[in-house]
């Protein structure tokens, strides 16, 4: 970012803190990294696999709550545990539909085959259940219907549909069902005692099965009484495979990285990331800021920023942050230039100004093109990489090249064995539209579940469920 007192330079926040410096020791880094201010680099343990069995062996300074998170997965689950049982799954299958009921993407029922594929292939009775959007009382356009002719096809089963997810006609359609049977109630939450989490309902769903998978990351940040409340009444209760990848990945990223660890960090609001800049500084050593949320730290600096977005009442915590990064020993990157336009909109009238010239009645929308250049020469370095939130307003093409940049370059790096973890969200859109998802090394599947989980903060949906074993490590 430039400074008021060197306009149109590049300022690094400096690697000053003598543990950081000894953290980093000596492995050959390219020249890029010396100019970020790292004297040498060190690689700690390979993110593993794994880490959810193992976390409770870490000492570090990890994030709140990755000692809960070390949970019993569906696959400790045996064909003896499984076959004739009857497993209540929670999954999210909240797909977007258009205005004839078809689905526009089915990233998150292909991300719940394995495990009800691993189930009925040990020939258990899979009740699968799920919420579609925000609905209020019985809603027909918010009907799991749409989603069975693509599961079925998807199992390579005929998916029976129930029209409703507790009562008489649910249990006799669950009694009824063969091992190996999939069973997928209507929308939990027809029922608003759901997102109460009411004791009584939450009963009444539990009464369908023996056992529980939770497979629902996107959901498990909230205490639902799919989520949360069965679990009292039915053991054991189980992460699903994906829910065990998310956190395998996103807690092993902030506990055990392959360094250097680089965090990019992007959307419009400081507010609504403060919890997660604040996590990742205690963990990565290099942090990239871009969206809207930068004018903000301008501003703090002192630079004119015409009628970009800033919030006047984080002025003060955006220099806090400044201050805790130099205090860290991370090397914070704020964008040189960037792209201005003279309103908020497709096409807007545009051009690249040095960040600390933005003229009044213009508005920065993206990262300018010395940006990309020096964010790439940083992220070159770099081992582990988790990124949240656009560069720019990247739903317009004009102001979307920043953020294509990043999903480009981390494509890039995950083919040199770089571990690359899109965060939820916007992030995820976007290594979709440029059309790089299927290189990276993981893609979340929960926006808010994801930013709560690198904040640091305790998922309902997962501290419910039933404790790994420990393993020896």
């Amino acid at each position: 970012m430039a400074s008021a007192a060197t306009p149109g330079s590049l300022s690094f926040i400096p690697t000053s803190s003598r543990a950081r410096s000894h953290r980093l020791a000596s492995s050959g880094l390219r020249l890029p990294l010396r100019r970020l201010g790292f004297s040498s680099v060190a690689v700690d343990p390979l993110l593993s696999v794994h880490v959810a069995a193992k976390i409770r062996s870490f000492n570090g300074k990890g994030v709140k709550g990755v000692v809960s998170m070390a949970k019993k997965s569906v696959g400790d689950l045996t064909s003896a545990d499984l076959k004739g049982k009857r497993v209540f799954v929670r999954a999210d299958l909240n797909v977007p539909l258009d205005e004839n009921q078809n689905i526009t993407d089915d990233t998150r029922i292909r991300a719940a085959v394995p495990t009800i594929k691993h189930l009925i292939q040990n020939g258990a009775k899979v009740i699968l259940s799920s919420h579609l959007g925000r609905p209020k009382g019985v809603t027909p356009k918010f009907s799991l219907n749409p989603l069975v002719p693509r599961l079925s096809e998807l199992l390579g089963i005929q998916v029976v549909k129930a029209d409703d997810c507790i009562g008489p006609e649910v249990e006799k359609q669950v009694g009824s069902l063969p091992d190996g049977g999939v069973l997928l109630l209507e929308n939990v939450r027809f029922y608003k005692e759901e997102e109460k989490n009411d004791p009584e309902f939450a009963k009444k769903l539990a009464s369908l099965a023996d056992l529980y998978v939770n497979d629902a990351f996107g959901t498990a940040h909230r205490a639902h009484a799919s989520t949360e409340g069965v679990t009292k009444f039915l053991k054991p209760s189980v992460a699903g495979f994906l829910l065990q990848k998310e956190l395998d990945y996103l807690v092993g990223a902030v506990s055990t990285p392959k360094r250097p660890f680089a965090a990019i960090v992007g959307g419009s609001k400081v507010s609504s990331k403060i919890g997660v800049i604040e996590s990742l500084l205690e963990k990565c050593d290099i942090l990239l800021l871009g969206g809207g949320m930068i004018f903000t730290f301008y501003k703090a600096q002192g630079l004119s920023v015409g009628s970009s977005l800033v919030e006047e009442d984080k002025l003060s915590l955006a220099t806090s942050l400044l201050e805790k990064a130099k205090a860290k020993g991370v090397s914070l990157l704020l964008p040189t230039d960037v792209v201005i336009a003279d309103k908020f909109a497709p096409d807007a009238n545009s051009k690249v100004v040095a960040a600390s010239e933005i003229p009044d009645g213009w508005m920065g929308l993206d990262i300018g093109p010395d940006s990309v250049k020096s964010f790439n020469e940083a992220l070159e370095t770099t081992k582990t990489v988790i990124w949240n939130g656009p560069m720019g307003v990247f739903e317009f093409d004009k102001f979307a090249v920043g953020t294509e940049a990043v999903a480009k370059k981390l494509a890039e790096l995950s083919g040199k064995g770089v571990t690359t973890i899109i965060g939820g969200g916007d992030s995820v859109a976007a290594v979709e539209k440029v059309g790089v998802a299927e290189v990276m090394s993981h893609i979340s599947t929960g926006g808010g579940a994801s930013l709560e989980l690198l904040e640091g903060k305790e998922l309902p949906g997962v501290l419910a469920l039933n404790e790994a074993t420990p393993v020896p490590v």
